[in-house]
Parts: structure tokens; sequence; C-alpha cells
């Protein structure tokens, strides 16, 4: 699943004892980072799904600066999820419902 595969690749470098990755573009420039967003930004993505992960990440980090990492690794498991579900025969209508609900009740809780 290509959101999984998205996941993966920043997922080592979640938290205060992230990993760096180095990348390398076409024309030989390396960058080393541990934000999300950057290694998203750099990547060559073409999966549709994977590219939502990707501008995800970058919206995380316009509109919070931070989080990015944790966005799309929450995301690729609620997707993970869904597709369990879905293979479940549950129709994707119900799956879309039960987490909108799930949402709700978090923000009430949070609040």
């Amino acid at each position: 699943m290509a959101a999984a595969s998205i996941a993966n690749i920043v997922k080592s470098s979640l938290g205060p004892v992230g990993l760096d990755k180095m990348l390398v573009d076409d024309i030989g420039d390396v960058t080393i980072t541990n934000d999300g967003a950057t290694i998203l930004k750099l990547l060559e993505v073409e999966h549709p799904a994977a590219k939502v992960l990707c501008e995800l990440a970058d919206l995380q980090d316009k509109e919070v600066g931070d989080g990015t990492t944790s966005v799309v690794i929450i995301a690729a498991e609620l997707l993970k999820n869904a597709d369990e579900l879905v293979k479940q025969k549950i129709h994707p209508t119900s799956v879309i419902s039960g987490y909108r609900l799930a949402c709700k009740e978090a923000v009430r809780y949070i609040n």
C-alpha cells in the first residue's frame, strides 16, 4: 500500500531521537533532515494516495509548522484500517461515517 510506504519512509525520523535522512536529488545536491515535510517534498511521488499524504504533510507544515511526520503516520494508519474494514465487506460510506463520528467524539473529549 502506497500510504504505508510513505509512512515507513518518515516514521524513523519521528520524535526527539528521530533519525536524519540523507536525500540526493537528480543533480547531486544533498539534503540531510529529519523533518517529515522536507523529506516528502523531495520525493518524486506518483501514486495518488501517496501524493495525498505528501500534500497533507505540506498543509500541516504551512498551517501549524510542526507535526508533519505524526500526521502522515496517523493518516496512513487510518487508511490501512479503512482498507481492512472494506475487505471485511463494510461499505466505504460506513467507514467514512464511523471516522467522522470518531473525530467528533475526539474533539468533544479534547474540549
